[in-house]
């Protein structure tokens, strides 16, 4: 059997206790550290009256910590549910809702609220929850966690939040075999081994940052480089430093530090490797950031939902690695349709569809949402369109779902239209994607407004944040 993440970090304690793990905001978390805060947070869940398989949120920042929580709660053999930081008040309280956790594990701020405030109205609105404020102390004694047994790697591990293409987010079901399987394909692509100096700038719920951050560089013995906030001059100055040879960010990400200054006088001499993704890649940036870093731009495609379809390698040319999404990976049977037509053989355009070990659960609680998911048959969807050649390289050629792009995060246009629909001058709208050098895309609404005063763009977006809405949501173009 695999060993799961917990057996892997303990062994690292035991072999390598004073080698870095994370490095963060100038602190060094060594292998011993992690080691110990995890246990330290299970034994504080497991005796708190929680039962195996109950679900734990996490709302925290990026940086050691949450990844220190999410080993808790794999040992005390409970179930992660993921939110993202920049969440608003009524995305927690739905993923909260949606998943049926038991338990919050916060930092003071949530939501841009006091947590205990955020708690409070959780509370209030009928959920029996428990709050468990995180801290930013060095870990302490571990304390002992009664006989329980912890998560395995083919069991429901972690739950994090995706957009559809209506409503509010739903619920991925994950399990660690699904990322030690994308691990090994990433190794391959990356030429990775446990020598490298990784940088993660992806938030850790979510599934770009949970193979860069909370499995490969775990799973190789490496050290990985955070940060609680993203911030181009940092992040390279940052880089430079620590000499970082694998790189993780969006394209939105690469396309701020490509344009900020700093670059010049940085040198990323020892950086090789850079994978990106959440939204095209273009290639003229990409291919001027090659130029400069002398690293070379991979990606893979896919989603939350299906993991990796394809990937682009360090043996793929230039013309490869950045004017497609590479090879088609063959564990994945990778099939595109055309409706119910299959068009593999022609080569499409159709939907990509895949069945294989990257492919997650699909949705916790959901029938209807899993039924548009996976087909009849059992091949899970994209909502892309796409076209794969005589080689097997795989191309994005368009789009069938509602989705908005912005800055590698998928944004539900009809979630935002909810959203915006509730405001009393709105008779309807119309959310859809605003093309953007640096972001890919922004958010944009059509209103037609009722009688009376039509609303401004700060009208539409203090309504927004007053209803709790997450900072994603907030229309950018009106």
């Amino acid at each position: 059997m695999t060993a799961t993440l917990s057996e892997v970090v303990a062994g690292h304690a035991a072999t390598r206790p004073d080698r870095p793990a994370f490095l963060c905001e100038g602190r060094v978390t060594t292998w011993q550290d992690y080691d110990r805060a995890g246990w330290e947070h299970a034994g504080r869940l497991a005796t708190a009256g929680l039962e195996p398989g109950d679900g734990v949120a996490v709302v925290l920042p990026d940086g050691p910590g949450v990844h220190e929580w999410f080993l808790g709660v794999e040992r005390a053999g409970l179930v992660i549910v993921g939110i993202g930081p920049r969440a608003g008040e009524a995305e927690v309280r739905h993923l909260v809702e949606r998943s049926g956790a038991r338990a919050l594990v916060s930092s003071p701020v949530v939501a841009g609220r006091d947590a205990a405030e955020v708690v409070a109205g959780l509370r209030e609105g009928g959920l029996d929850l428990l709050h468990l404020p995180a801290t930013d102390d060095a870990p302490g004694a571990s304390r002992p966690v009664p006989e329980r047994p912890g998560v395995g790697t083919d069991e429901l591990w972690l739950l994090n939040s995706t957009s559809g293409t209506t409503g509010l987010p739903k619920c991925v079901m994950h399990t660690q075999s699904r990322w030690m399987y994308f691990h090994r394909l990433a190794v391959s692509a990356g030429a990775m081994t446990g020598d490298d100096v990784f940088m993660s700038l992806l938030p850790a719920p979510f599934g770009f940052g949970l193979w860069t951050a909370h499995f490969t560089p775990t799973l190789l013995g490496a050290p990985v480089a955070v940060m609680p906030r993203f911030n181009a001059t940092d992040a390279l100055r940052l880089a430079g430093e620590l000499r970082v040879t694998v790189l993780a960010c969006v394209t939105t990400q690469l396309v701020m530090m490509l344009n900020d200054p700093a670059l010049s006088g940085v040198d990323l001499g020892p950086l090789r490797a850079v994978f990106t993704g959440g939204e095209a890649v273009p290639y003229e940036r990409a291919a001027e950031f090659e130029d400069r870093t002398g690293a070379r731009v991979l990606q893979f495609y896919g989603s939350n939902e299906t993991g990796a379809l394809s990937h682009t390698s360090v043996a793929d040319d230039r013309d490869h690695r950045l004017r497609t999404a590479g090879r088609v990976i063959p564990d994945m049977h990778v099939r595109l349709l055309d409706g119910d037509d299959d068009v593999t053989a022609t080569g499409g355009p159709g939907e990509p569809v895949c069945r294989g070990p990257a492919t997650s659960l699909g949705y916790w609680d959901d029938p209807e949402a899993n039924d548009r998911l996976v087909t009849a048959d059992g091949w899970m969807r994209t909502g892309d369109l796409a076209e794969i050649d005589a080689d097997g390289y795989l191309r994005i050629v368009g789009r069938l779902s509602d989705i908005i792009i912005r800055g590698g995060k998928n944004i539900s246009a009809g979630q935002v239209e909810a959203e915006v629909g509730t405001h009393p001058a709105v008779a309807m709208v119309a959310a859809v994607p605003m093309p953007d050098e640096v972001f890919g895309e922004r958010v944009c609404v059509y209103v037609v407004a009722r009688p009376g005063p039509p609303p401004s763009l700060e009208d539409l977006t203090d309504h927004l944040l007053r209803r709790g809405a997450g900072k994603e949501l907030l229309p950018e173009h009106l």
